[in-house]
């Protein structure tokens, strides 16, 4: 007699749906996005809350009578028109622009220079460059520091340098006359490292048979700086121009380590002027006034010059 064995019932197995590529793109786009947020947000609190906050209390100072420690009074437009009437207040946008001009003359033109050097060499490029680059990690403050040595009148190294070679010395930064020049060539020596490689970027992006044309039609240097380098880091220089001017009309650090403003009111720049208000004067009403004042100039010199910029471009 045979058993029958019975059979398991079969067992049905569902099919494995395969995930879908499409949506596998969108979560890892969602993702992406919600950690680039994440990265932005971080950013915008930041700006809120140590540049645009100061900035917009700052506007709102500007027509207060605001003290530490006690309540603010507006008074509307009193903080500007008695800053308008302040002796130091002429004094201070006179050598502000003049100090401007002077660096637009002897900090612009240098770095462009150097930088032709510098694409020009061909052995010790680097060591060149580190050279020119070391001023801008030496901080600001010593900087300024070493300079006044080198300007002392009496046992600086710039008249013993001069003694030395049987030339008249010099007050610098001590003489009304030569203080303004002095701190320029300070701000120049600090700041034109970066300056300088920025210019070296934009060269040797330069198409090198540009200048090969050039000196097929017989074209000597001067005139290849002019006809190719010039037109083609034309951008850069805007650039670089447009952000000089805005950082000379902030100078600060020179005229407060080096002269203290002096002498006789030839280096007070308006920058020192809003800190002596703030921190001499403990007027915070007159010292944002000023700096609104220097908030919408340079707003409306940014503006027009970046206009004239466009339009220059769209026409050429």
């Amino acid at each position: 007699m045979t058993k029958t064995v019975e059979r398991p019932p079969a067992v049905r197995v569902r099919p494995v749906k395969a995930p879908s590529p499409a949506g596998d793109r969108r979560r890892r786009r969602l993702t992406d996005h919600l950690r680039a947020y994440g990265f932005l947000v971080g950013g915008l609190v930041c700006f809120a809350l140590f540049s645009w906050y100061p900035a917009v209390r700052a506007v709102v100072i500007a027509f207060q009578k605001y003290t530490p420690g006690s309540d603010p009074e507006w008074v509307g437009t009193a903080n500007f028109t008695r800053v308008w009437h302040d002796p130091e207040f002429a004094a201070a946008w006179r050598n502000t622009l003049t100090f401007t001009l002077l660096a637009l003359l002897i900090g612009f033109a240098i770095p462009f220079v150097l930088a032709l050097v510098l694409n020009e060499l061909r052995h010790a490029k680097a060591f060149f460059r580190v050279v020119v680059y070391l001023p801008v990690m030496v901080p600001p403050v010593v900087s300024a520091l070493l300079w006044k040595w080198f300007y002392d009148p009496g046992a600086g190294l710039a008249n013993e340098a001069l003694r030395l070679l049987h030339l008249p010395t010099s007050n610098w930064s001590n003489g009304a006359d030569t203080a303004l020049v002095s701190l320029v060539i300070v701000a120049t020596w600090a700041t034109m490292g970066g300056t300088v490689l920025i210019y070296l970027a934009a060269l040797q992006s330069i198409p090198g048979e540009l200048y090969e044309a050039a000196e097929l039609d017989g074209a000597n240097l001067l005139q290849r700086v002019r006809h190719v380098t010039v037109p083609q880091t034309r951008f850069v220089i805007l650039m670089l121009m447009l952000l000089q001017i805005i950082a000379t009309m902030q100078v600060f650090t020179e005229p407060f380590v080096i002269t203290g403003g002096g002498p006789e009111n030839a280096t007070v720049t308006v920058l020192y002027l809003i800190y002596k208000y703030a921190f001499l004067y403990n007027d915070f009403g007159g010292a944002c006034a000023l700096s609104v004042m220097l908030l919408a100039l340079l707003g409306a010199f940014s503006a027009v010059y970046l206009r004239l910029t466009r339009s220059g471009e769209e026409a050429a």
